[in-house]
């Protein structure tokens, strides 16, 4: 290893930057396992007062993993041999997704000791792709809360402020990245999984269109939900999201051949001249804290600087609206599905419960194709809203950040001008969902700013179906233009 780089520091280098390291020998990946499962010890801390991203750290099979690795390495450079797309790269998985002869749990207690049989598709890439999976994270129960606690694994906090939630339910993904604990990250997203943790940590999450990315029977059949990349930077999502994607044999929804959004991100041009971005802080009536309503202007600002056009769009959407769609549309399937998997067993978190409760209710009072209406008017809202422009620029969330260890069973507070509004349920303190009712649009979420209280601000961009390119450009403009959030341990 070069002695201008710090051990300590190679956690914290992006995927291309290893990739670039390793090929010009300035370090080995037994170093870098080395760094990060040093910086899990000197971070990740306890599941009472730590930022406890992990269900679990693979340190035995990581180590092995990196010899190889190494050794491959050296080899390689003889022989000329490709590097693999994801090569040596220390990545944390999901606990959901399932990773062969380790536990699938999932946070409940009803499934404490079940163990995988077999690799998540998603899981089979990264392997195939030369990845080290070196652990694996935390979510809430059944990944169904915008939080990151369970009775089960304790509470995840997000490491720019230990008294905040680093969002859900792909939270300790969010967290280990932002510290330092993982270079890539698989998540989840049915209602903003992946884009709400990202928002929340200062990282980068993508929701590709439905069945870009494959997923697990049978709730892949779920057209609100998607599997998909997180990582520190624009480049490492696309090149992520480019070994996720494609058709896979499992998941007759997944489609399309392997992705190539990196490559076409490195050849589009720097400037954004040409594109005619729509800005919308509010989607409607969403209540947004000032702060991040300040945040998202500014991303407006430098993407004008970039050459883009924006422009104001409005949209008719309510808090209510949505609300009603997404849980009508849960009552019919994700509902149902948790409620007969944890029937007959141990309790489960206050919040589950009520997640169920709400599902029931919804399916009550909304037949499956009130579901069907309600969720063709979002889209088609969307799709008039956007006619004019090809992207939609917006917050991930209308707060600044939700308590570590908050259930929010009576809804939420936020905070705006010029009074503070109370919403019924928490979920409307999110500005994701609609995007999971419309979900043929890919939406990257990407770093914008940070909030008074010390937390990261995220912003979505949206495009129109299918249109991957689009948000990765304007997310590489924001990347470049507005200071990234950055944590570092005291340690390193």
């Amino acid at each position: 290893m070069s002695t201008t780089i710090a051990a300590s520091q190679l956690c914290d280098k992006s995927a291309t930057e290893l990739r670039a390291g390793y090929l010009d020998g300035e370090f080995t990946p037994i170093e870098v396992i080395e760094s990060t499962l040093q910086r899990i010890r000197d971070a990740n801390g306890d599941r009472e007062t730590g930022i406890n991203a992990f269900t679990e750290v693979l340190d035995d099979e990581a180590r092995t993993a990196a010899a190889a690795a190494t050794e491959w390495l050296a080899n390689a450079r003889h022989h000329d041999d490709p590097l693999p797309p994801l090569f040596a790269i220390p990545l944390a998985t999901k606990e959901k997704h399932a990773l062969q002869g380790r536990t699938l749990e999932q946070g409940l207690a009803a499934h404490r000791g079940r163990i995988a049989d077999h690799d998540h598709p998603i899981v089979t890439r990264v392997k195939a792709a030369g990845a080290i999976i070196h652990a694996r994270t935390t979510s809430p129960e059944f990944s169904c809360a915008t939080v990151t606690h369970s009775p089960m694994w304790g509470i995840t906090r997000n490491p720019f402020n230990l008294a905040a939630s680093p969002g859900g339910s792909s939270g300790g993904a969010g967290a280990a990245l932002a510290a330092g604990m993982a270079t890539l990250g698989t998540a989840s997203d049915i209602a903003g999984s992946t884009r709400i943790p990202a928002g929340f940590t200062g990282t980068v999450g993508y929701k590709a269109p439905y069945g870009r990315v494959p997923g697990a029977p049978p709730l892949c059949a779920d057209t609100y939900r998607g599997d998909g990349p997180m990582a520190r930077t624009v480049a490492d999502a696309a090149l992520l999201a480019d070994v996720m994607s494609g058709r896979h044999p499992s998941d007759h929804s997944s489609w399309g051949g392997p992705g190539n959004l990196g490559r076409r991100l490195a050849h589009a041009p720097d400037s954004l001249a040409g594109i005619r971005v729509g800005i919308s802080i509010s989607l409607g009536d969403f209540v947004v804290h000032p702060d991040i309503a300040a945040a998202t202007t500014r991303a407006a600002d430098a993407l004008a600087q970039r050459g883009a056009e924006v422009v104001e769009v409005t949209l008719s959407w309510t808090t209510t609206q949505i609300r009603d769609a997404i849980f009508a549309h849960f009552g019919h399937l994700l509902g149902p599905a948790m409620r007969a998997e944890t029937a007959g067993g141990p309790p489960v978190a206050a919040y589950t419960e009520q997640f169920m409760r709400d599902a029931e209710s919804a399916a009550h009072r909304f037949s499956h194709l009130d579901s069907i209406v309600a969720d063709a008017r979002v889209q088609s809202e969307l799709a008039a809203a956007m006619s004019d422009v090809d992207a939609l620029l917006c917050p991930v969330s209308a707060v600044t950040s939700l308590a570590a260890d908050g259930d929010y069973l009576d809804g939420i507070d936020v905070a705006s001008c010029p009074e503070t509004v109370h919403l019924e349920h928490y979920w409307e303190a999110h500005l994701t969902s609609p995007f999971n009712v419309a979900n043929r649009c890919p939406v990257l979420a990407v770093p914008a700013g940070v909030a008074s209280d010390g937390v990261p601000i995220g912003v979505q961009l949206v495009s129109h179906p299918f249109d991957e390119l689009t948000p990765f450009r304007l997310g590489a403009a924001l990347e470049q233009e507005l200071p990234q959030p950055r944590w570092r341990s005291h340690s390193s």
